[in-house]
């Protein structure tokens, strides 16, 4: 396992009503039930997790901004569900460009099986990866796959 490492995770607008928002397509789990089954992964596989929520565009773009900071702690990864702004967002498409932190992409639903236009993902492009589909579980599957990533490149390098 790596050494303990700083993840961020960065969930966007209305993940903050999972467990009432839409049920049918996105569960009875809430956000912070989500979280604490997060940090609960993130501390088996020894990385710390820093979950965070807002719906503001900007305030996701500062939050990347400051990921590879060490000053702000610092980070080895981020998981982002950028909700909506998936299909929207070029300024977070840029901050993760511009951090060049390694990064996937979370989704709770499967927008592969939504309407159209949530099947285009600008952030995609800059991730090393996407989970989407599992409800909450879909975090935690993120978290592992991102911690394995990190491990093979420490490992080769």
């Amino acid at each position: 396992m790596v050494a303990i490492r700083r993840i961020l995770c960065i969930s966007g607008p209305n993940l903050n009503l999972l467990g009432k928002r839409e049920p049918a397509i996105y569960g009875h789990e809430t956000l912070a039930e989500i979280h604490e089954r997060l940090d609960a992964r993130a501390r088996s596989l020894h990385v710390a997790i820093d979950a965070r929520q807002t719906n503001h565009e900007g305030v996701i773009v500062d939050w990347i901004g400051k990921a590879a900071d060490p000053a702000e702690g610092g980070c080895a990864g981020i998981l982002i569900n950028a909700g909506a702004y998936t299909h929207t967002s070029l300024a977070i498409y840029d901050a993760l460009r511009s951090v060049a932190i390694p990064c996937v992409e979370v989704h709770v639903s499967n927008p592969d099986a939504r309407e159209a236009y949530r099947r285009r993902s600008y952030i995609a492009r800059i991730c090393i990866g996407r989970v989407a589909g599992f409800g909450g579980d879909s975090y935690e599957l993120a978290l592992e796959g991102l911690v394995r990533w990190l491990e093979r490149r420490r490992a080769s390098s």
